[in-house]
């Protein structure tokens, strides 16, 4: 299937490690430039390099997506690097577990300029470049807690929940533009993030990390955890030329765990 991404631009947030990792990897094997961004230096350059082992041209920065001027610096960097951007991924790292009663208003405060303000601000400085290109395609990476709420979450729960309803009202706001936005929606795919939720879990409950995996499990149909690049073909998928009659969509890669019924 031809993707049509080779040559285009993408720009994949949160990318040093797990899900935007995997993600930026896929559009490098399909021949997409990739501008890839982590809180570290460090770490985004080990990133970058696996990323340009697959042959493609990465841009590497460190950008903290809570801070504002560093998201301007991300763009404007992207577009004089590249010429432009073709392809927004927002991704951020996921606020802390815990129930109401842990957090006060300033846990709330960086739950939401951390998941739901940095999709805004990332999304409101890339549209201008996406016009200038007559379009592009934005995939919001979210979570399951947007169908069902997830036990000990409370802060993603309620700010993925926002980026979901983000993304849903500008895909009609932005057909005009050729612009298409869509929601991914990961299950329990095995990254270092789920390990961290498991035994978050595991300590509430008082047993075992392989009891809560077990649990977990048990409520997947397929009855594995997902990979990263299971999760990254859907992303390509939703950026490509091959989904171009999709947008205001919300696609799920969970292994059947989610079952609401939309």
């Amino acid at each position: 299937m031809d993707t049509g991404l080779n040559g285009k631009v993408a720009v994949v947030t949160a990318s040093s490690a797990g899900l935007g990792k995997g993600i930026a990897t896929a559009f490098g094997r399909e021949g997409a430039q990739v501008v890839m961004c982590s809180r570290s230096q460090e770490r985004i350059e080990a990133a970058a390099a696996d990323v340009r082992d697959t042959g493609a041209e990465v841009l590497a920065l460190e950008i903290d997506v809570t801070n504002p001027d560093d998201i301007e610096r991300l763009i404007t960097s992207a577009v004089e690097h590249f010429g432009g951007i073709d392809v927004l991924v927002t991704n951020a790292g996921g606020p802390p577990a815990g129930t109401f009663d842990r957090f006060d208003d300033t846990a709330w405060q960086t739950a939401f300029d951390l998941t739901l303000m940095s999709a805004v601000r990332l999304i409101r400085r890339t549209i201008p470049e996406m016009r200038q290109r007559g379009g592009g395609s934005i995939v919001a990476m979210t979570s399951s807690s947007i169908k069902q709420p997830i036990p000990n979450l409370l802060l993603s729960n309620v700010m993925r929940a926002g980026v979901s309803a983000l993304a849903k009202t500008l895909a009609d706001e932005l057909t005009v533009d050729n612009i298409r936005v869509n929601n991914l929606v990961p299950g329990r795919i095995a990254t270092q993030r789920i390990e961290e939720l498991d035994r978050a879990n595991a300590e509430r409950q008082g047993v075992d990390v392989e009891t809560v995996t077990q649990q977990q499990l048990g409520n997947i149909p397929m009855g594995r955890y997902g990979e990263a690049e299971e999760f990254a073909s859907a992303a390509v998928f939703l950026a490509s030329d091959a989904a171009s009659y999709i947008t205001g969509a919300t696609l799920q890669v969970d292994g059947g765990m989610i079952r609401s019924l939309w």
